[in-house]
């Protein structure tokens, strides 16, 4: 093995699963806490701050024989915008795409208003996303804007 592939193997390969790839490192435990992680029997890989030319920096997780739901996916682009999924079958990458905020976030994020009414009645949140490209979502109830750094999820 070359010194050049050992270099590329800081991280084992996966026969079957999934990657998630260009997570911000800050980002990366509140993804890890999206996916349940400390409650998985699969095999799981995570690295953090690992070398990335387009970002200079990135997480990663690695998760054996798993498919995500549309429902996760979502949640994780609210957190990690940038974010690719690799779906790996037989040690090859078979679909790669980039996570997608949907136009509308229902019971996902919570909002950030103490007197909105979904903060004080069982209800669930809705937020649009107003702006995709900065993740900047308005509140369906009491049309609070709030911010990437802001969001706090449910």
């Amino acid at each position: 093995m070359s010194n050049q592939t050992k270099k590329e193997m800081a991280v084992a390969a996966l026969r079957n699963g999934i990657v998630i790839d260009h997570i911000p490192c800050v980002s990366l435990f509140k993804v890890v806490n999206i996916l349940g992680i400390e409650q998985m029997d699969n095999s799981v890989t995570i690295g953090n701050n690992l070398g990335s030319k387009s970002m200079g920096k990135k997480g990663l997780i690695k998760i054996a024989e798993v498919e995500l739901p549309k429902e996760t996916l979502n949640r994780i682009a609210v957190i990690a915008p940038n974010a690719v999924i690799n779906i790996i079958k037989d040690y090859e990458v078979v679909e790669k795409h980039k996570v997608t905020i949907p136009e509308d976030l229902v019971d996902i994020v919570r909002c950030n208003n103490p007197k909105c009414i979904s903060n004080n009645e069982p209800m669930a949140t809705h937020f649009h996303v107003i702006d995709k490209e900065n993740n900047v979502l308005k509140c369906r109830y009491c049309e609070r804007t709030v911010t990437h750094n802001e969001v706090i999820l449910k």
